[in-house]
């Protein structure tokens, strides 16, 4: 009990940014947890506050070239704008990791943002890849040369002109904001593979 005690005022004080799986299965970083309980793949490790300087990196391998789905929830209280360290603030630059496990390379990959699972998310929502700013300097990929960015009816980020052979890792870099947030949202995360 004084070990779990102790180890929530490390995490709310942000000095604690090793990762950690809950009994339930959830993986925690920053204000965040993570979870891969709809299927498809693996969660290997997270890190990170979510910040600019300390983004929070989501590694994971991937067992086919299909969608799967990223749960993120909040797990600390909401405060728009308030210090990463104590609240969750709709500010969370990531970093995601794959190793590709599904034997066939990936030529494309899609990330689309879901404030509800399976609809689209809509501007009202609040929920982006930083929507509101044409700024592009927040999204990077080691493996793909070229993005777009795809707003209404969707919140999605396409990276292309690159590949993701199988047994290698890919990164991708950007920052989600969430306006108006809420406690629980979805990353739908989409590799390609050539098309005959």
């Amino acid at each position: 009990m004084l070990g779990s005690i102790a180890l929530f005022f490390l995490l709310a004080s942000g000095q604690a940014k090793a990762q950690i799986v809950g009994d339930d299965g959830l993986w925690l970083a920053g204000a965040y947890s993570f979870s891969d309980e709809l299927g498809g793949f693996h969660i290997t490790g997270v890190r990170g506050m979510g910040t600019k300087a300390d983004p929070i990196v989501v590694s994971q391998e991937l067992i086919s070239a299909t969608p799967v789905t990223l749960v993120i929830r909040t797990t600390r209280p909401i405060r728009p704008f308030e210090s990463p360290d104590f609240y969750a603030n709709g500010i969370l630059y990531m970093r995601v990791e794959f190793l590709n496990n599904s034997g066939q390379a990936w030529v494309e990959f899609e990330f689309e943002l879901q404030e509800l699972l399976g609809q689209a998310s809509v501007f009202g929502d609040g929920l982006s890849f930083d929507q509101r700013t044409t700024d592009k300097s927040n999204i990077s990929s080691d493996s793909f040369a070229e993005f777009n960015r795809d707003f209404e009816p969707y919140d999605k980020l396409l990276f292309r002109n690159g590949k993701i052979d199988p047994q290698r890792t890919g990164a991708f870099g950007f920052l989600i904001t969430d306006f108006t947030p809420k406690r629980q949202f979805y990353l739908v995360q989409d590799p390609r593979i050539p098309t005959a």
